[in-house]
């Protein structure tokens, strides 16, 4: 990505500036979302916005942080240079940037710093980031005496912090929350769950427990031979730390308890395990096949934050006299009450997807999400699919190809 020649515009201000904020987007424990006004194909009429600069910037959301909607929204432990950090806790700060760029009228710094002030009320950190020769002494001196960060961006690229913010706590909303669980190691991403059976993430910590080979237990046992993803699905569902390629797994508290309960049952882990061995390829609804089994990874499933979320508005949702909502019902539903949440769980992170989905305001755009293939497959496939064999849902989950979200129900299946 490359600026062109000439005054740098609020998008290529705004990717120099997430760049320099978020630059490794494998990252753990950092996301990040601009704003869907930025996944326009231009910005200023007649001049395009290049697609390194849209890549660059995607996923987009619209998140209300505030009074408002800022440019750049994400959670992330920042650089000393960035950030003055005065410790509020072991999670990283909710950062929010406006961007500013040269317009007709110039660049309007001071609205700028303006904006960030107001994403305090809820935001850790807030930026004014712009063109570093638009950013005046008296921008300066506002932004010092609101604690807002000041980052000038010049043509080649390079972002300076020229006034540096301090840490500050906020309020906790629904927002707010959505984006720190996307920045958690439990967040959605495309490689969260890669198997749709409950069984398979239950057995890792018995399997990592044993005595032996993990990988090779698991084997043994015919619990699963795709290790690596019930590893990393262990990890999503709190059941283990997966701390690669430094310490390795460690049994969380909810992998412990996992581990309790096998011992209760069958004397000892391995005999638990042989006990895998009989429910290898059924596709029989978990929870019938084994009900204390079933009964221990609907707990272990209910603790999965989204979970608890779907499960309540669904609910809601049949009370409302929506008794089988389809999937398209269902995002609709999520959205009015949790946009920023719902986006993140359900639809796809690509520029494309997100494009195709949202206006710039936001809004869903109810055609695509008739489209199968604009969904996250962790969600409407392996989680929903998690779901059924606990006993939550009445349907299991399809492939986002195989996917007809106006016929795909999410139901209840005990309703209270």
């Amino acid at each position: 990505m490359s600026s062109a020649a000439g005054p740098l515009t609020e998008p290529q201000v705004l990717a120099h500036t997430k760049r320099r904020l978020f630059p490794n987007e494998a990252e753990s424990t950092a996301y990040a979302v601009a704003d869907t006004q930025f996944a326009t194909a231009e910005w200023l009429p007649g001049q395009p916005v290049d697609s390194a600069i849209r890549e660059r910037l995607a996923p987009f959301n619209h998140v209300r942080i505030g009074g408002g909607y800022p440019d750049l929204v994400g959670v992330r432990t920042l650089e000393s240079d960035l950030l003055a950090v005065d410790r509020l806790g072991d999670d990283p700060p909710l950062i929010a940037i406006e961007a500013k760029g040269h317009a007709s009228g110039g660049v309007d710094t001071q609205r700028g710093i303006v904006q960030a002030y107001d994403r305090l009320h809820e935001a850790n950190a807030a930026y004014l980031a712009a063109p570093a020769a638009a950013i005046s002494e008296t921008d300066r001196t506002l932004a010092r005496e609101l604690n807002v960060g000041v980052l000038g961006v010049d043509t080649a690229g390079t972002v300076e912090a020229l006034e540096v913010p301090r840490v500050v706590g906020n309020q906790t909303t629904s927002e707010a929350t959505a984006l720190r669980f996307q920045a958690s190691v439990q967040g959605v991403a495309d490689a969260s769950f890669g198997l749709n059976h409950p069984k398979n993430y239950l057995g890792y910590p018995l399997a990592h427990y044993a005595a032996g080979e993990t990988e090779t237990l698991l084997s043994e046992y015919k619990v699963v031979s795709a290790v690596t993803a019930a590893r990393r699905g262990a990890a999503f569902l709190g059941l283990i730390e997966d701390r690669v390629g430094v310490e390795g797994v460690e049994l969380t508290s909810l992998g412990e308890e996992v581990v309790r309960f096998a011992k209760a049952r069958s004397g000892t882990v391995e005999a638990a395990l042989a006990e895998f061995e009989g429910w290898y390829r059924s596709s029989k609804r978990f929870v019938d096949l084994a009900p204390a089994w079933g009964r221990l990874a609907r707990r272990v499933v209910f603790a999965y934050p989204a979970t608890e979320l779907l499960v309540s508005e669904l609910q809601t949702m049949l009370e409302d006299g929506i008794a089988e909502p389809s999937l398209v019902d269902t995002v609709e539903y999520l959205h009015a009450l949790h946009p920023t949440f719902t986006v993140e769980l359900f639809i796809k992170g690509d520029d494309a997807v997100r494009s195709r989905v949202l206006t710039d305001d936001g809004d869903l755009r109810r055609s695509a999400l008739e489209d199968g293939t604009v969904y996250h497959s962790p969600t409407v496939f392996q989680l929903k699919a998690m779901l059924y064999h606990t006993g939550i849902l009445t349907d299991r989950g399809a492939e986002p190809h195989r996917l007809e979200p106006l016929a795909d129900v999410w139901a209840l299946r005990e309703p209270v």
